[in-house]
């Protein structure tokens, strides 16, 4: 049973939509707990005043009865509070108002490519899908395989390591769960304070500099069996299949598994993660350069990803560019942006990882009800002799 998930809709269009298929029948789900990580794709310092009018809910319009799963596609449904502010250009249908086109490309932006590929004149009928805004679909879609991986023991957080050249010192310990407690209230969702005050520091600086900042968010995936993907064929390989998820995030440009690149400059002796067994333990390893990945497949350790965000491309102070009507030289559109959204893409990013962790969970459990599942997890456990969470 594969996990898929498709989503629809424009920056400035009537609302977003999610449409997930293949989560099994009798998972229970909280609409609370579905909001709160809508909630959270909006926190960060240097967010811009479209987060001041959007209040985002996902309202379940199919698939879900009193609660709980039927088995059948889910479909969620968000709003656009800001469509009221542009329903002329935006609307759906043919309006009686000339509305202008725009045809002033972003340096870093699909725009311009998106109108060559698609033969078009109007830079805003790439733009409005291209928006991050289309990631509140995949947070809506994201909490549902998260309700999923729930059920199993598995838990998803995030952390903020970098924003621009502000970089979080290296931990001395791994962290563990409850190291998350509060993360969402630290302005950056960074874990270490007197990083996360510096980082609010230099977006502080660079915004009146009129520039935007990237840079670099941690997904962590706990309590996962071992064995989930496979080494058999390349795109069950999981390494892969979390790569390809991270980097289709909006303005992602690079993802690190484990230690990622760092591992390039290392020694074998010193980056690879010894094997032991213990009648206690079983087997285990004292390291996780990997990241919780081997072949392809989880190790049962925590699983680390890392993506590396660039810089947002609408600049309060436009970049250089053409206008593709005249051919002649201009400066590029320049629309209400935010100057730092690393805090929420670490959250997009939670809901990436949930989608390509439940679909391996599907892909190597099955089962038409939750119980089903849970039933072969708790058989496949006792099998490898692998601990319940």
């Amino acid at each position: 049973m594969a996990l898929r998930f498709v989503t629809a809709g424009e920056s400035h269009g009537p609302g977003l939509t999610c449409i997930v298929e293949g989560l099994p029948a009798g998972l229970p789900l909280d609409q609370e707990t579905l909001n709160r990580d809508m909630a959270r794709r909006q926190l960060g310092h240097g967010r811009g005043g479209r987060m001041k009018i959007e209040r985002d809910r996902a309202d379940v319009s199919g698939g879900v009865r009193h609660g709980l799963t039927l088995g059948g596609p889910i479909a969620l449904q968000i709003a656009n509070r800001d469509y009221a502010n542009w329903e002329e250009r935006m609307n759906p249908w043919p309006v009686e108002a000339a509305v202008p086109e725009v045809h002033l490309p972003r340096p870093g932006h699909a725009d311009l490519v998106g109108t060559q590929k698609y033969d078009l004149t109007d830079v805003r009928n790439v733009l409005e899908r291209a928006s991050a805004r289309e990631t509140a679909a995949r947070v809506a879609g994201g909490a549902l395989a998260r309700s999923f991986l729930r059920a199993l023991g598995v838990e998803i957080r995030s952390h903020v390591i970098q924003i621009g050249s502000v970089l979080a010192p290296q931990r001395d310990v791994p962290l563990m769960l409850e190291d998350f407690d509060g993360v969402d209230e630290d302005p950056v969702r960074c874990l270490d304070k007197e990083a996360s005050r510096a980082m609010v520091a230099h977006i502080n600086a660079q915004r009146k500099a009129n520039e935007s900042l990237g840079g670099v968010f941690e997904v962590i995936a706990f309590g996962l069996v071992p064995g989930l993907g496979s080494h058999v064929s390349w795109e069950e390989r999981l390494d892969g299949r979390l790569a390809g998820a991270l980097c289709s995030i909006q303005a992602i440009k690079g993802v690190g598994l484990g230690e990622g690149f760092e591992l390039a400059g290392k020694p074998g002796s010193e980056a690879h993660d010894e094997i032991f067994w213990t009648p206690q333990r079983g087997y285990h390893r004292e390291t996780n350069h990997a990241g919780g990945l081997e072949g392809g497949m989880t190790t049962g350790d925590p699983l680390y990803a890392r993506a590396a965000m660039k810089p947002l491309p609408t600049l309060t102070k436009p970049l250089r560019s053409v206008d593709i009507a005249t051919k002649q030289p201009a400066q590029a559109l320049r629309e209400r942006t935010d100057s730092c959204t690393v805090p929420a893409a670490g959250v997009v990013g939670e809901a990436m990882v949930a989608f390509v962790l439940a679909d391996a969970y599907r892909a190597k459990f099955g089962g038409d009800h939750l119980n089903d599942v849970i039933a072969a997890v708790d058989a496949y456990r006792a099998r490898i002799d692998w601990p319940t969470p």
